[in-house]
């Protein structure tokens, strides 16, 4: 496919990983707080984070079609360009209007993001040898992700500890430094990440729109014919709810553990690091874990476990119990996603591989939308831990849902060779 052997596509997928999540690193501290300072109620903040979901629901599938119909390049660049006028907006949005605009921009990055990169790595990687086990980039990827946005979240702690810097709040610092970062991400992208594909133009365009729309219906297709990649996606309807918990309520429920926002967003600034380290040491364990329960068994258990570290986070007291709650949430995420990713891509081949990681992510965005607006309602009626307890039984109530996976792996260990023909496992 790229003429790179397996060890040049798997440093080239980390390092355009470790780019990607940097500027998010940054962000995580102090996106939901911002919007705070700027005058928004939680549940304002949840229907303004629901525009990506909304947007994310419109444009996954067919984004995911013209991906792998056009090539997974052109359209990881576009993606960077409208993440980057995304933030950008984050700087001056001073009004609700303007932070639905940001959220709305940030679906259309997020449809277009979404599978590309993992689908070249593991095409790329198959193509070099057919016989590679991509499941350890995989976890690798998770590790460098941790990692990436461990450091993130480091320096924009230190940076909101420095206080305002001219014009621009103590919150907006790491706004502007993630913008930085994500042009150079993009430019490592034009660099590093190369492809073949049919020649570009307009004639390559308009085939690949004639062709996505049967690339997502062949996707939707496999989902009919393979109950396993059916209950995988479902899982990302509870999984994609019940991380608004971590994700966005746990900043507030921190401020309202120390009765001070700025306090709270310079404290998640490292506490943020070392969450994302744990997430990175989950995911380096992803091997053992494969290895001692199996990765079905193994990805249902963590997602009882990562219930209850919400438990925690929910009803732990002061800033200490909250933290270690989220470090231990924080490492079972890490665990978990190359688990549940290796099990998927092991239901598909090639030309459906970005389409059906897009239906996987189309359903998990809409769910954290809406987990995002009934869990920010529950909080500001109920109290944050309420809506934390909420958010963890969602968690919980997934694990149901890869016995058909564990079912299906039992049945392959016993015969002599895994059967998959063109993108279809008839489970």
């Amino acid at each position: 496919m790229s003429g790179l052997s397996v060890r040049q596509v798997r440093r080239r997928y980390l390092v355009l990983h470790g780019l990607r999540w940097l500027p998010v690193g940054l962000m995580i501290p102090v996106f939901i707080l911002l919007m705070q300072e700027r005058g928004l109620t939680l549940a304002q903040i949840g229907l303004a984070i629901a525009a990506q979901g909304v947007m994310v629901l419109a444009l996954e599938l067919p984004t995911g079609g013209f991906a792998d119909a056009l090539g997974r390049k052109p359209v990881l660049v576009v993606a960077s360009v409208i993440n980057l006028a995304s933030v950008a907006l984050l700087v001056v949005a001073d009004s609700f209007a303007l932070l639905v605009a940001v959220w709305a921009l940030q679906g259309v990055f997020r449809a277009l993001d979404s599978g590309p990169l993992e689908s070249w790595y593991v095409d790329s990687t198959l193509a070099a040898d057919p016989d590679a086990v991509y499941e350890k980039g995989l976890g690798q990827g998770g590790t460098v992700l941790g990692l990436s946005v461990a450091a993130g979240a480091l320096l924009s702690g230190g940076l909101v500890a420095l206080g305002p810097m001219g014009p621009l709040s103590a919150l907006t610092v790491p706004v502007v430094t993630a913008a930085v970062f994500q042009v150079i991400y993009l430019t490592a992208l034009l660099t590093l990440l190369v492809e073949e594909r049919p020649a570009a133009g307009p004639g390559a365009l308009r085939a690949s729109i004639r062709s996505a729309p049967r690339m997502v219906g062949e996707a939707f297709g496999l989902l009919r014919r393979s109950r396993v990649l059916l209950a995988l996606v479902a899982v990302e309807l509870f999984w994609g709810f019940g991380m608004v918990t971590f994700e966005n309520l746990l900043p507030i429920r921190l401020a309202d553990v120390l009765g001070d926002a700025d306090r709270a967003a310079a404290l998640l600034g490292p506490g943020s690091t070392v969450a994302w380290l744990a997430s990175a040491g989950g995911a380096a364990l992803t091997p053992l874990l494969i290895r001692w329960l199996g990765s079905a068994p193994g990805a249902a258990l963590l997602r009882i476990v990562q219930g209850v570290t919400v438990v925690g986070m929910a009803l732990l007291a002061g800033p200490v119990g909250v933290l270690v709650a989220f470090f231990a949430c924080y490492a079972v995420h890490g665990a978990s996603n190359p688990l549940h990713m290796g099990l998927l891509h092991r239901q598909v081949d090639g030309p459906y591989r970005t389409s059906v990681i897009s239906v996987n992510s189309m359903v998990a965005m809409p769910a954290g939308a809406l987990g995002g607006v009934l869990l920010g309602m529950i909080g500001d009626r109920a109290g944050v831990s309420t809506a934390m307890l909420v958010g963890a039984v969602v968690l919980a109530v997934a694990a149901p849902l890869y016995l058909p996976a564990w079912r299906a792996g039992r049945v392959a260990d016993g015969q002599p060779k895994r059967t998959e023909v063109s993108g279809k496992v008839p489970v």
